[in-house]
């Protein structure tokens, strides 16, 4: 059930009609958003209602333990047994298939449960540390726990920031919720009229079979990948946020116009950032050698090849890591060595915006290819030098275009939007999002893919 889906919506529409009947009952409100949480994951498999419950009734008991003892082993005992639950989750719910198993089984987890552990992880870490405190209601955490608008692909969000706000009085005032409509369709535009037509024009015919196609026609398919994955994820987000919104709750921002960073330490500030910062935050931070001059730039290849390596345990996802952590690594160092020293005027801003996204577009090369093979194939096409654009279609080339010039697109323009629309009449907003969903899909035509973060 991806959010893109006729049966999404209708779910979407049925818990929030039950969870604005109980806006005024806390303890009603928190038992309809759990219910909403577990019939979505029940979706994906009967076997997740006992699973998830267990998962995250450990974490809460292990949040209470570490916050109420005063014994520091103990406090490190309880920690690695949420460590223990969270990461032996993570490991069987992506890698089963590498497990023995009886004649007969065929154990597979339909619905990838990495964006929750991240997420649980982030709880019990941070009462350790003392940056957060243990939730004081087991109902309220379980629902925030397996919050259903980011339990498939984020944006990655702490329980605890979830739990406050589904736990304070509900309002939902006439902005907000002509921000989260206004959220919602734009996601869908994002993904049904820019990412799902890219891919099925162009770059999964290339990426699939890249020795049919010009070394400029496979080199072409590079770029409109770029903005595949970009318009694909951030619609996810944006669908995620404005859901979340309708339930009172507000999600983090995880994209800001990535492609228009100048560097790789700006990339990663503007690329996925709440998994960014949940890199830096309980990876790099927990990595030894933080005070010698060497280690901290070990420590960001060894963190970026980490998180290269929870996308997939292939060749490709460790090369793309490595490449990312060595150039945040590089980057590192050539500030270090100009300190403070002005980076020069609207040309250089210009060349390094245009480098930067050369390299990140090289690195979705590895990204996006099945195996080493395949990306070796693709660069060996692009070196061959052959020109033709043969296979390149019209349309590829102007959504494309369109695609791009959202990226130059200023931040305070989409604002401006989004407080235009929200002062509309509510009818006028009605119209206009149902005659947007019309004309979504009728452009669209045959339907959705699955969204490509929700198998990570």
């Amino acid at each position: 059930m991806h959010s893109t889906s006729a049966a999404y919506f209708l779910f979407l529409v049925i818990v929030l009609l039950a969870y604005w009947s109980a806006a005024g009952v806390r303890l009603a409100r928190l038992i309809v958003l759990l219910a909403a949480d577990y019939l979505f994951c029940a979706r994906y498999g009967v076997f997740y209602l006992a699973l998830i419950p267990a998962c995250s009734t450990i974490d809460y008991l292990a949040g209470h333990a570490i916050q109420s003892s005063t014994n520091h082993l103990l406090r490190r005992l309880f920690l690695g047994i949420s460590l223990l639950t969270n990461l032996s989750l993570l490991l069987l719910s992506r890698h089963m298939n590498v497990f023995p198993q009886p004649s007969g089984w065929d154990w597979i987890f339909p619905l990838s449960l990495s964006f929750y552990v991240f997420q649980s992880l982030s709880y019990t870490i941070d009462i350790y540390r003392k940056d957060g405190v243990a939730a004081s209601s087991y109902l309220g955490y379980l629902a925030s726990a397996a919050f259903f608008p980011t339990i498939q692909a984020g944006p990655i969000t702490r329980p605890a920031e979830i739990f406050k706000q589904i736990t304070r009085p509900f309002h939902l005032t006439p902005a907000d919720g002509s921000r989260a409509l206004f959220l919602i369709v734009f996601g869908l535009a994002k993904k049904l009229l820019i990412a799902d037509y890219l891919a099925g024009n162009l770059v999964n015919r290339i990426f699939d079979t890249p020795n049919l196609y010009t070394g400029m026609e496979v080199l072409v398919a590079v770029y409109v990948y770029s903005l595949e994955l970009y318009y694909d994820f951030s619609g996810y987000t944006d669908i995620a946020r404005g859901c979340g919104l309708l339930l009172g709750v507000r999600l983090p921002i995880n994209f800001d116009r990535p492609y228009t960073a100048v560097n790789m330490a700006d990339f990663w500030r503007r690329w996925h950032i709440t998994f960014s910062d949940w890199l830096r935050d309980y990876l790099y931070f927990s990595l030894p050698g933080k005070r010698t001059r060497v280690w901290p730039y070990v420590n960001l290849v060894i963190t970026m090849v980490l998180g290269g390596l929870w996308h997939g345990s292939t060749w490709p996802f460790a090369i793309w890591g490595l490449l990312h952590g060595a150039a945040l690594a590089a980057t590192r160092g050539w500030q270090a060595w100009r300190g403070r020293r002005p980076e020069g005027g609207w040309r250089s801003r210009a060349i390094r915006l245009f480098c930067t996204y050369q390299f990140v577009c090289l690195t979705w090369i590895f990204f996006r290819s099945p195996t080493a093979a395949v990306a070796l194939d693709i660069l060996k096409r692009i070196g061959s030098l052959s020109f033709s654009l043969q296979n390149v279609s019209m349309g590829v080339i102007l959504v494309s275009l369109l695609g791009a010039a959202g990226q130059a697109v200023p931040k305070n323009w989409y604002d401006r939007a989004v407080n235009l629309f929200a002062r509309t009449p509510v009818y006028v907003q009605a119209a206009a999002m149902a005659l947007a969903v019309v004309a979504i899909q009728l452009l669209a035509g045959r339907g959705s893919a699955p969204f490509v973060y929700t198998r990570f």
